[in-house]
């Protein structure tokens, strides 16, 4: 749960460059926030903003669906037939493990950052 939001009162004012705010639009700009008294004040208090590019998460999730989807098809397969073809299993194993080596390198990556 959120705690509520405190209400703002106070105003600080201070003066940068033509150059300078070009700068500050350039960085809101590639973290995605658009209103400048956020971005200031998200600055000012945590020093950073971290923006990731989580498209290689994104892939990962939906390779991981796929992944499930077909285990779910071979469990159906197995209860409908009483049986399952040794093919398929090996072919869901090395799927999992490229999924796990994908999974490792994310991670890896994602530990890396500076």
């Amino acid at each position: 749960m959120k705690p509520p939001k405190e209400k703002k009162t106070i105003q600080l004012h201070f003066l940068v460059s033509d150059r300078e705010l070009c700068l500050l639009k350039e960085r809101m700009e590639q973290t995605g926030i658009s209103n400048l008294s956020v971005y200031l004040r998200k600055m000012a208090l945590d020093g950073y903003i971290l923006n990731l590019d989580l498209s290689d998460v994104r892939e990962l999730i939906k390779l991981l669906r796929a992944c499930s989807n077909n285990l779910n098809q071979y469990t159906r397969k197995a209860h409908e037939t009483g049986n399952i073809y040794a093919a398929d299993i090996e072919d869901l194993h090395e799927r999992l493990e490229e999924l796990w080596k994908v999974a490792d390198l994310l991670l890896d990556g994602l530990t890396n950052i500076p």
